[in-house]
């Protein structure tokens, strides 16, 4: 019996071109024996922009759908999901050597670990990368830590939700992405951390691209009133989550 990953991506027109790297990066992946990958893309509106770039290759399921941004698009990817854990993959990103692997054994090894985030590099672009040097230690996230370092850092937090690998029946019984027109991906996070213990893998697992299409470098994104209100409802529902997943009445 082969086990599936299923890496799921959202995709709009301007980052379409990325598909082929990001491609790439997951036929260089070295999988654990018995264990295979799946890439369900998902393109955020109904254009025809976007087909031309999706790679001939029969683990690959490509949708449109109406347009509403890439939580909705990722959501709705979900359907089609068929693996035991979901993996996060943006249009324009790309896995670094042995991110599959290293998801799935931390997943498979250690019991009650439910999800995984790992080490970035912001991939800029003269090629050049830059890390981060506040990650925490390689090791257990416990429940309401990012939650708890994101707030008390104006909302920023020690992990990075586009690095994420969790398991599918948790993702869905949360509901997937946020209805968000950004920070989505942080608001399942958030979600995760708040009923489920993580895990930070302390090497490379993705190449973050910085360029000046991507959704964070929009003037919007950093829009004061609309940020406010995406921060104050990611943290309402986690600590929703996190009061409801420990009543008992």
């Amino acid at each position: 019996m082969t086990h599936i990953v299923s890496v799921i991506t959202a995709v709009h027109g301007p980052s379409a071109p990325y598909l082929a790297d990001a491609h790439a990066s997951l036929t260089r992946q070295e999988m654990p024996p018995g264990w295979d990958w799946e890439w369900v893309v998902q393109e955020d509106g109904e254009s025809g922009d976007v087909r031309p770039h999706v790679p001939d290759d029969p683990r690959i399921s490509f949708e449109q759908g109406r347009q509403g941004r890439a939580g909705m698009a990722r959501t709705m990817a979900l359907a089609r999901a068929r693996g035991d854990f979901v993996k996060v993959l943006d249009a324009d990103d790309m896995l670094t050597p042995g991110a599959l692997l290293r998801d799935i054994t931390t997943l498979t090894g250690h019991d009650g670990i439910a999800w995984t985030t790992s080490r970035v590099l912001d991939l800029l672009p003269d090629g050049s990368t830059v890390g981060f040097d506040g990650d925490p230690p390689r090791g257990p996230i416990a429940r309401g830590a990012v939650l708890e370092r994101w707030r008390t850092h104006d909302y920023r937090a020690q992990v990075h939700p586009a690095t994420l690998c969790a398991r599918r029946d948790l993702v869905t019984a949360l509901g997937g992405w946020m209805a968000l027109p950004s920070s989505e991906d942080t608001g399942l996070l958030m979600a995760l951390n708040a009923v489920s213990t993580g895990w930070f893998i302390d090497e490379c697992g993705l190449l973050y691209r910085k360029w000046p299409g991507q959704s964070t470098a929009q003037s919007a994104h950093h829009h004061d009133t609309e940020r406010r209100a995406r921060m104050k409802i990611i943290e309402s529902r986690a600590e929703a989550l996190a009061r409801l997943s420990t009543w008992h009445p």
